[in-house]
């Protein structure tokens, strides 16, 4: 913990960044609160609006991760002065907006910077119940650990880039990291799931370890039931 940044003490933050949950949640009123969420990442694929859409998912995914809807969002955009042409940046916007739409939320704006590194994502506002928020620290023992999408995109993405992976294995990867995670967080509310987390940037171990930690619990991960790509290994 940085000295200075210790955890708020303000009653209605329903969930802070103490156990490095996927969102930040603020209790509004009797029955609602505001879900709130930034992401965003360089880019995973050459096609622009295809990266538009992966990044957006992204972003909209740490909402779900709480049980939450997502309403608004605004553009984070880290764009070249040069080097790429303005239809391919429209492309990545493009992109993010039909992720967007397809969340039923709104894009209410956003900001730009320069940057040597293209980087595009979304800061999401949600709500969500307050009695139906999902933690990443609320994990108990005798849980089963259910993942929704395949892991192992973050080696096929890097492995794609040395051309050692197919083109049928990167575009399954492609069509999941575009999915957004709205039946996942509708299945997970209906079923009562105990715990939630967005398996992102520290893959598997690393969002497995935070759960573990926050829920002072083991997790028990067995490598045959792992949905995953093959050409990962």
């Amino acid at each position: 913990m940085v000295k200075g940044l210790e955890a708020e003490s303000d009653p209605n933050l329903l969930v802070g960044f103490a156990t490095s949950d996927d969102a930040g949640v603020y209790l509004l009123q009797d029955g609602m609160a505001l879900v709130q969420t930034v992401d965003f990442i360089t880019a995973v694929v050459d096609d622009p609006e295809v990266f538009g859409q992966v990044a957006a998912a992204n972003a909209l995914s740490d909402v779900y991760a709480m049980g939450g809807r997502p309403l608004t969002a605004l553009n984070i955009c880290c764009f070249p002065s040069r080097g790429i042409d303005r239809a391919s940046l429209a492309g990545i916007l493009r992109g993010g907006a039909s992720k967007i739409r397809e969340a039923g939320a709104a894009l209410v704006g956003g900001h730009t910077v320069q940057d040597p590194d293209l980087k595009y994502g979304l800061s999401v506002t949600g709500i969500v119940d307050p009695r139906r928020v999902v933690r990443n620290s609320t994990a108990v023992p005798g849980d089963a650990l259910v993942l929704t999408k395949p892991v192992g995109t973050g080696v096929i993405i890097n492995a794609y880039r040395k051309q050692r992976v197919s083109e049928a294995t990167m575009k399954d990867a492609l069509a999941e990291m575009t999915r957004l995670n709205a039946d996942g967080c509708r299945l997970m509310l209906e079923h009562g799931a105990h715990a939630c987390t967005d398996i992102t940037g520290f893959g598997i171990l690393g969002h497995a370890l935070e759960m573990a930690e926050g829920s002072a619990t083991g997790i028990r991960i067995r490598m045959r039931d792992l949905p995953r790509y093959e050409e990962s290994l």
